[in-house]
């Protein structure tokens, strides 16, 4: 069938397409490489005749027109799933951010039952195919949710949009879309790994000791996957799988190596299952029309009990700080919002319940705050305000560039002398008298 035709009587230009936005709406932005360019700026001119129009956003790479029009938040609410560097400093320099709490795994069911209903829905995606679909490229997550759930679809095409693959819901028809215009085609928005640090480097190794002959693989993002991706890139493994919520440049190097294979996954055999993509041209080009590569919604991805199917899942996440109780904060410095819970709890939910698996949350030692003096990232007690990402009762192994530290069957004394072990040592003594204020110190062995 030819659908040109609707095509044609669908397509509209930017201005007419926000033209549907009233005040008061809520509006969902499209995630990642998939926020609107000519959608935003139009919205932008718009700015002086509306009020209250909220904003679903997450993880924007580029800074939205409609926040640079609007700094004080009084036309366009920007509302964040999960913080990115540009939300960290949106909010830094007084532009109201809200951050929304949520488990990843649950985001489409929290908008298909939760949310207030969505006025419209605005997504970058790629050209229609023959068939017509438009591919939502490489950030499947919860967008076919937020399209379901929305009053207006309207499209921005991108002809550099790579056509990801399922798995399911990674596109949408154009029978389900009120309005397309027709975009600039700009490029991606890239993301390269910084630089492993050398505590990266000495945490990687502890790491990759781990991981065995057809383990099934969860990075995150950073210096530190990018270090266990080049290690395993250079190691004996064979045979490993790949089942994660973001595709990075770590896998391909490992899949490039011929480590990559998936032939021991349980669920997916042979695919690269993945949420959302992330990282350099070099990545979007390898799961352009690829089908050794699945897009699935990330309440597959993350749900724990498909990821655990996979024996031997390894899960690499990182963290602020850590107490001496085994908790984990990985989105905030005390009140100081930097991320947020993602995927994160997730996966080391779902390590845990992998036969042989293992959940790592990984951490520099310390850091350098104010005037250069450096502070240590395992503390007596998380900083007041500090949100606790993964409960003591969950957390698995900790690993800083002191060693690592297996939390699971330890008793308060015994995390403390290990976790101890894992600080600086210029802070060793004094987590020790911390603790045993704390009532949980019986003897030190400090290394």
């Amino acid at each position: 069938m030819d659908w040109m035709k609707e095509y044609q009587s669908k397509l509209v230009s930017p201005e007419q397409a926000v033209k549907h936005i009233k005040s008061g709406d809520w509006v969902d932005y499209g995630l990642l490489c998939g926020q609107v360019k000519i959608l935003d700026e139009a919205l932008a001119e718009r700015k002086n005749e509306l009020k209250e129009v909220k904003i679903w956003s997450m993880l924007p790479l580029s800074p939205p027109r409609i926040m640079a029009a609007d700094p004080e938040g009084e036309s366009f609410v920007w509302n964040s799933w999960h913080f990115s560097s540009l939300d960290r400093k949106l909010s830094g320099n007084g532009t109201p951010v809200y951050y929304t709490p949520m488990r990843y795994s649950e985001l489409p069911r929290y908008i298909r039952e939760e949310i207030e209903p969505i006025d419209v829905a605005m997504r970058q995606v790629a050209p229609m195919d023959k068939h017509g679909y438009f591919n939502f490229g490489p950030q499947n997550s919860h967008s076919k949710a937020v399209c379901d759930r929305a009053r207006i679809v309207i499209v921005e095409i991108n002809q550099n949009q790579p056509r990801c693959l399922g798995g399911y819901h990674e596109a949408i028809h154009i029978s389900e879309v009120d309005y397309i215009v027709e975009g600039e085609n700009p490029a991606l928005d890239q993301l390269k790994n910084p630089e492993p640090s050398p505590a990266d480097l000495k945490v990687a190794e502890y790491v990759v000791e781990e991981i065995r002959d057809g383990a099934c693989i969860q990075l995150g993002i950073g210096g530190l996957p990018g270090a266990v991706g080049d290690m395993v890139a250079a190691s004996g493994l064979k045979d490993l799988g790949c089942h994660t919520e973001m595709l990075g440049d770590p896998y391909l190097k490992m899949h490039r190596a011929g480590k990559l294979t998936g032939k021991r996954k349980a669920v997916d055999r042979g695919k690269i299952a993945y949420c959302f993509a992330l990282g350099t041209q070099e990545v979007y080009d390898f799961i352009d029309d690829n089908p050794l590569c699945a897009s699935y919604p990330v309440d597959y991805t993350n749900r724990s009990s498909i990821a655990a199917s996979n024996d031997n899942l390894i899960t690499v996440n990182s963290a602020v700080q850590i107490d001496l109780y085994g908790q984990v904060c990985s989105e905030s410095l005390g009140t100081r919002h930097i991320s947020g819970t993602g995927g994160q709890l997730d996966f080391v939910l779902a390590a845990y319940e992998s036969r042989g698996g293992k959940a790592f949350i990984c951490l520099p030692s310390y850091y350098q705050g104010k005037y250069g003096i450096i502070k240590s990232r395992i503390v007596p007690t998380l900083a007041l305000g500090g949100i606790v990402t993964d409960c003591r009762s969950v957390a698995h192994y900790i690993v800083t560039e002191y060693g690592k530290f297996n939390l699971k069957g330890k008793t308060a004394w015994q995390r403390a002398e290990g976790l101890v072990n894992l600080a600086h040592p210029k802070f060793r003594d004094e987590l020790v008298a911390a603790a045993e204020k704390q009532g949980i110190w019986r003897h030190s062995n400090k290394i």
